[in-house]
């Protein structure tokens, strides 16, 4: 992103001029209080949103609507909402619905749903209907939706929000091993320590620290200018240095 600003139909004003680069393989987390830009930022990244001014790009593309088939082919985005992202009749086909209109066999295409849904938890989904799942279910499920795209960049808005604590380790895990680039928006930074190397800290649609998750979340007077507070692992104790 360079000198991007992004302002809604309404007049307010998500985003203020950010800038970044993040390279391919790095996993970084995307930190700060609601209406920061967060999730303004994701949805530039996968050309949902496209900037009022500066410019965004994805590899060699830039994002706008003569590319947004190429950059969709290279990154997958689990919706902080699950339910815009399920809607066929059963987990399967929601899973499902992604590979198929790649246009992949079918055999490639069922076993890149059973991978998907293994990473998460669910495998034993496959056959329920999207509408009677939990919670948490379902959003271990729009994050399968992704999975099984296989995509180069792995974008996640507020993806442990309702996940029960095994499925929430399972996906701190599966993050550790995805090989390519992740971007995690998230409330949760004892996730964001465990999942993230590098951090960007949002304050009001402006970047105002770039850097190591460590340093960056370790420092409350950092967090709450950002309207953060420590991780809860720290709450209460000394922190010790990073090792």
């Amino acid at each position: 992103m360079r000198g991007v600003r992004f302002t809604f139909p309404d007049g307010s004003e998500a985003l203020r001029g950010v800038d970044f680069t993040i390279h391919h393989g790095e996993s970084v987390g995307l930190v700060g209080a609601n209406g920061a830009g967060k999730s303004s930022i994701l949805l530039h990244l996968a050309g949902v949103y496209l900037a009022s001014e500066g410019e965004v790009r994805v590899g060699d593309w830039p994002v706008s609507r003569s590319t947004l088939v190429e950059v969709r082919r290279r990154v997958g985005l689990v919706f902080q909402d699950p339910d815009d992202q399920l809607f066929m009749p059963t987990v399967f086909q929601d899973v499902a619905f992604g590979p198929a209109n790649q246009h992949l066999p079918p055999p490639e295409i069922e076993q890149r749903v059973g991978e998907a849904l293994a990473h998460v938890g669910a495998e034993h989904l496959g056959q329920r209907p999207s509408h009677r799942l939990s919670g948490g279910e379902r959003r271990a499920v729009a994050l399968a939706t992704v999975l099984a795209l296989h995509p180069d960049i792995l974008l996640l808005d507020e993806p442990s929000a309702g996940l029960d604590p095994m499925t929430r380790r399972r996906l701190i895990r599966w993050l550790g091993s995805f090989e390519h680039t992740r971007i995690v928006a998230s409330h949760d930074l004892d996730l964001v320590l465990d999942s993230c190397e590098r951090t960007l800290v949002l304050a009001a649609g402006r970047i105002i620290a770039d850097g190591p998750t460590w340093s960056l979340l370790t420092d409350a007077a950092l967090l709450e200018r950002a309207g953060l507070e420590l991780p809860l692992r720290l709450q209460g104790s000394p922190v010790t240095p990073h090792r």
